[in-house]
């Protein structure tokens, strides 16, 4: 083997082992060729002694477990013999040359691979030489002094060869220890650590070239004591470290394992990880080994990690979870006696998304960086600034003289952004809304998050750049709009919605025929009808109006066509549509299937949209109207002139109705401003060739002015107020009958 033809050329370089060192060996024991006469002259004999010797030692040898193990195979058992005596016979036939020296070096470090300890070997040859003395007396009883000659022949050839065998042994363990130390070097040399050892009775300190060389000492420098080590630490890792040690030394840890910070030559501050484990000498004194790591490295990582973690990276500023920490850290300040005023800012970007879609999410970051720049100056030292998330910002004022402070702070920042921001070779205006909430005691950091962020709620809800206060009335509105919602969410289910109607009347020569209804979705909650303007707004939040205007759709058609049969053929019924509805996947489809089921035409369904919608410019929304137009479904647009009207909608969407809201028609009998807006309207939509529908008339001014302007298309309380369609039924049967006459002014509404 390879492996084991290495090792006994390494080996006999090791011993000196040579033809002058066999010769030397040789005249030690007083062993010449010459001297040898006799054995060569007696082998025969001497081969039958060595059969029955080595049958004999192997009896002898199964008595001990060890050799035994290697006994118990009968064909191990014959190679083993064989071996023997092959052994034996050239140990009495030389010649003792270097090849022989190699050959019992081999058998040594054969032995010692398989973990045969020398003293079987030893033991074996003592048994060798007894045997052997005793049969060779016995065999050549007749010839003492031939006798004599022999056994001392043999005995100096068997010392040759235990002296060989013993050194082979002793090299070999010495080349595992070599082997050991230079494996457990090459270890230390890529671990990069130092080792130290510590005599604990007689604090005598020694260390390793690599241990001073990590502190960029010498020998002169190098600590020599335990307290010259732990001087080299800053006075709070130095007590970490004797800490450490002393628990180790008690027993009360199993190993010294501690980090902290030794001072270098430079006086830099290194931090290395000490390891080590207490032992006995041979004198029975205790001893403090291990090793010293420099972990500075990783320690660095560490930070830059922890650093990262709790730091925004675009602003550098803490980050969500830095502000809850710090939050944590305000409120436990507020407890202490005579602690001061203390508060929370929300910030949030006014219309941010704009930026972004518009102008990319670089011109966005450099927007964010300066916002943040920007309050960041209007901070005191001792405040904090955190980029809570996306365009969100958490103030955190600690510290105030008065609580009103908090809200000075918030005015100064929303000032500072009045000007505008450079962004790139764009000058952009930007604005926040605030949520201000006062810190206490009491609760925890997410309670004062919260109320920061109702507080900004009721602030955006007033428009952009405003600024609200938290109160006790905005939770218990946030209870209320939960409570709402939850029994919103299972409104449909309990069968709690129903629709009302409302008639559409056609006016002409004093005279009035209905031409449809608009419905109307009405929540019953046990007794209480609740008022549309609570809950429609949640429903559009929540995105459950896609779901129940589904079933308004559905339940509005089915009605109406249920009416056509009954004596109202024609009835057009409206229908509003929120923008959810109308941004969802295959809505025209869905307005398809609907009228398929319920066998109304789709000359008679109208779709109310508000110009909120159509100002959104989404171009699928475009699509879908065309497509529900091309089935036949008419479009109003609801509301007209309340928003940001513009004529463009009038002319780009396939819109067939003009609902003038009733904020126009109401007063503009006695105004002439709004009388020149409502009348530009009805010209408007007469002149684009579009039904034009009044909402609001409850009086007979509002008719006769209608009437003169040409508007016939009316609905409102002068009619009827909006019904369920049991109560709505009769009332349009009469408002269907051709002849039905205007009522008087004095008379009272139908329904």
């Amino acid at each position: 083997m390879p492996d084991l033809k290495q090792k006994l050329v390494t080996m006999q370089r090791s011993l000196g082992l040579s033809p002058d060192d066999i010769r030397q060996r040789l005249r030690l024991l007083l062993i010449a060729e010459a001297g040898l006469p006799a054995l060569h002259e007696n082998l025969r004999q001497l081969d039958a002694l060595h059969l029955d010797c080595i049958h004999t030692l192997f009896t002898h040898l199964e008595q001990f477990d060890e050799p035994a193990g290697m006994l118990q195979e009968p064909q191990r058992l014959l190679q083993l013999k064989s071996q023997q005596q092959h052994y034996f016979n050239q140990m009495l036939r030389g010649p003792y040359d270097l090849q022989y020296a190699r050959l019992r070096l081999l058998v040594g470090l054969t032995h010692q691979r398989h973990g045969l300890d020398l003293k079987w070997y030893l033991g074996a040859f003592h048994f060798y030489l007894d045997y052997m003395h005793t049969a060779i007396r016995r065999t050549w009883a007749a010839q003492p002094e031939l006798a004599g000659q022999l056994y001392a022949s043999l005995l100096k050839a068997a010392f040759f060869d235990i002296g060989l065998t013993v050194d082979s042994y002793a090299s070999a363990d010495k080349m595992a220890l070599q082997s050991s130390q230079d494996r457990y070097s090459r270890a230390l040399r890529g671990a990069n650590d130092g080792i130290w050892e510590w005599h604990v009775e007689n604090d005598r300190l020694h260390l390793s070239d690599r241990w001073l060389a990590m502190l960029g000492l010498d020998d002169q420098r190098a600590p020599t004591t335990f307290e010259h080590w732990a001087a080299l630490m800053p006075e709070e890792q130095r007590i970490v470290f004797r800490a450490a040690v002393q628990a180790h030394l008690e027993g009360r840890q199993a190993f010294l394992h501690v980090e902290c910070q030794v001072r270098d030559s430079w006086g830099q501050l290194v931090w290395v990880l000490i390891r080590g484990v207490v032992s006995t000498d041979l004198y029975g004194q205790r001893l403090l080994a291990g090793s010293q790591t420099d972990i500075s490295q990783r320690k660095n990582a560490e930070q830059e990690l922890a650093h990262a973690t709790l730091h925004d990276s675009l602003t550098g500023l803490p980050n969500r979870q830095s502000a809850g920490q710090l939050i944590a850290q305000g409120l436990q300040r507020q407890t202490k006696p005579g602690a001061r005023h203390a508060a929370v800012l929300f910030i949030d970007l006014d219309r941010f998304k704009l930026i972004n879609d518009s102008l990319g999410h670089q011109t966005g970051d450099q927007v964010l960086i300066q916002v943040a720049k920007r309050i960041e100056r209007c901070l005191r030292p001792g405040d904090h600034l955190c980029r809570f998330g996306g365009d969100e910002f958490v103030v955190l004022l600690d510290d105030m003289a008065l609580a009103h402070d908090a809200e000075l702070v918030a005015k100064r920042i929303m000032q500072a952004l009045q000007y505008p921001i450079i962004a790139g070779s764009r000058r952009l205006s930007v604005s926040v809304s605030i949520g201000v909430a006062p810190l206490k005691g009491e609760g925890e950091g997410q309670d004062a998050l919260r109320e920061a962020d109702l507080a900004l709620y009721r602030a955006k809800a007033f428009g952009k750049a405003q600024l609200a206060l938290y109160s006790d009335s905005l939770q218990e509105e946030v209870h209320q709009r939960l409570n709402l919602e939850n029994a919103l969410s299972e409104a449909l289910a309990r069968k709690q919605f129903e629709l009302y109607y409302q008639p559409i009347v056609q006016v002409s020569a004093g005279r009035s025929h209905v031409i449809g209804v608009e419905a109307l979705l009405r929540w019953w909650q046990g007794e209480r009808l609740v008022p549309p303007d609570e809950f429609i707004p949640a429903l559009e939040e929540t995105g459950e109006i896609v779901e129940v205007g589904d079933w308004v759709l559905q339940q509005a058609c089915t009605q109406v066509q249920q009416w056509h049969q009954d004596g109202l053929p024609g009835l057009r019924c409206s229908v509003n549509l929120s923008s959810r509805q109308l941004q969802e996947d295959g809505f025209a489809r869905r307005v398809a299937e609907i009228l398929r089921e319920t066998g109304l035409p789709a000359a008679s369904l109208v779709l109310e949209i508000t110009e909120s919608l159509l100002m959104r410019d989404v171009p699928d929304t475009l699509a879908t109207l065309r497509e529900l137009e091309s089935m036949g479904v008419r479009i109003a647009l609801d509301d007209f002139g309340t928003g940001f009207s513009s004529l463009g909608y009038l002319h780009r969407y396939p819109l067939h109705i003009i609902k003038v809201d009733k904020s126009f028609i109401t007063k503009a009998p006695d105004d002439e401003r709004l009388k020149a807006i409502s009348r530009a309207i009805i010209g408007l939509g007469r002149g684009l060739n579009m039904d034009v529908i009044a909402e609001g008339i409850e009086t007979p001014e509002q008719m006769d002015f209608l009437h003169t302007e040409g508007c016939h298309l009316v609905q409102g309380y002068w009619f009827s107020r909006p019904q369920s369609a049991s109560n709505i039924h009769p009332v349009l049967l009469k408002l269907s009958a051709a002849a039905y006459d205007l009522p008087p002014a004095e008379a009272v509404l139908i329904g």
